[in-house]
């Protein structure tokens, strides 16, 4: 009976300790922490690059004040549409009108002695001086044939040796007289070969003095170069504009370019031609597609960002995106369809490697995978997951190799 009692009494404790393993492991796995977890599957991936921007048109027209004057009229509003050839405002150009037409006697006045210099002097002292010279050529030949005359007829006792000196005297006097002119001629030659090249540079100064004052007097009118939209307009009817004072903008904005800023990392997945998304706060749900345009060569300084400044073009057909308007800018650079993703979130990276927790058996355990493309929810895996698999997502509880968890609801 003894025996019988001790085998009862050792069965029983083996119970009793059993039901305590089962109910303090119950326990363990009722304090085990709840993890949400996701299951891998396909979709398609568009890994994209964010940043900031700034709108600014395509090609500006801009007006700035070329002399300082007052603006008499301004003829339209800003933000309003414009045609080719409005005018949008005036400025008073009586300075520069009377500035004109004395610029304009100063180059007559200079063309004038240009020509006097190139034709070899004044018209008047030229003509007087050759008319002399001819008349004292045509006295020298008369002298001349006369003292041969002379000659023969002394030579015959039919003439004088008084009158062949008489006629020789004449003679040297004339040719003296020739001689002088012809070097007064020379001279006023000489002159005006000098002369001509200060008259030509005179000249040059005040047709380009005209042709200034000219583009003054063309841009006291502000007129629209193209159909657009007046999109600045800063001055009004009785200000007073010093030089380079921005006087209006004007571009067609049914397309508009971005400039976006793209943090030194990202630069390296730009291409041109790549689909740009571009949305505004002030037009929540509003987004504007385009296109990469001019990637980068260099990165500048933006703060205590290193960036390159990326310009985009983008679809503007309702002239929403007003110029100088801050935006996001969302660049898709890669597309895969149909790969298996996996939450950004569930990814985690250690010592160059990402791994993930995938939960078995309501355990977690580490797995090394080897990630592609990447958008700002998923990545790409290349490799280390299947479809179906289920990883653990960030919670409350720190994640550890083995851990015992109690998934939630699966995403």
């Amino acid at each position: 009976m003894a025996v019988n009692g001790m085998r009862k009494w050792v069965v029983l404790s083996g119970v009793v300790a059993l039901v305590a393993i089962i109910l303090v492991l119950v326990a363990v796995r009722g304090h085990a922490p709840a993890v949400p977890v996701a299951v891998i599957s396909r979709s398609d991936l568009n890994a994209a690059v964010t940043s900031n921007g700034k709108v600014e048109p395509v090609a500006p027209a801009v007006f700035r004040a070329e002399f300082p004057a007052f603006v008499s009229k301004v003829l339209a509003t800003e933000g309003q549409s414009v045609r080719r050839g409005q005018t949008i405002l005036t400025l008073d150009a009586g300075d520069v009108r009377a500035a004109l037409a004395q610029a304009r006697a100063g180059l007559a006045s200079a063309e004038s002695d240009l020509r006097n210099a190139q034709a070899g002097g004044p018209p008047a002292d030229l003509a007087q001086l050759k008319g002399d010279l001819e008349k004292a050529r045509v006295q020298v030949e008369n002298l001349k044939r006369t003292h041969q005359s002379l000659e023969r007829l002394v030579a015959k006792q039919a003439a004088t040796e008084d009158e062949l000196a008489q006629n020789t005297a004449q003679l040297a006097q004339a040719e003296s007289n020739f001689q002088t002119l012809q070097q007064k001629l020379d001279g006023m030659a000489r002159q005006a070969s000098a002369d001509a090249e200060q008259a030509g540079l005179r000249a040059s100064q005040a047709q380009e003095q005209v042709l200034t004052l000219q583009s003054k007097l063309r841009s006291s009118t502000v007129v629209a170069p193209i159909d657009g939209t007046l999109y600045s307009l800063p001055v009004r009817a009785g200000d007073y504009v010093q030089i380079g004072t921005l006087l209006a903008e004007v571009a067609d904005l049914h397309h508009v370019r971005v400039r976006a800023f793209v943090d030194e990392p990202d630069l390296g997945w730009l291409e041109p031609d790549q689909e740009v998304q571009v949305t505004w706060d002030a037009k929540p749900g509003r987004v504007w597609t385009g296109h990469t345009e001019l990637i980068p060569k260099q990165v500048v300084a933006l703060g205590a960002r290193s960036v390159g400044e990326v310009l985009c073009t983008a679809a503007n057909d309702n002239l929403e995106l007003i110029p100088n308007v801050n935006v996001e800018v969302k660049i898709l650079v890669r597309q895969r369809q149909g790969v298996l993703v996996v939450p950004r979130a569930a990814v985690r990276y250690d010592a160059g490697q990402h791994y993930v927790f995938v939960l078995k058996d309501a355990k977690i355990y580490r797995r090394n995978i080897s990630v592609g493309i990447s958008s700002t929810a998923d990545y790409e895996v290349l490799s280390g997951l299947s479809e179906n698999d289920r990883v653990a997502l960030p919670g409350v509880a720190e994640l550890r190799n083995g851990m015992d968890v109690r998934p939630l609801e699966e995403n």
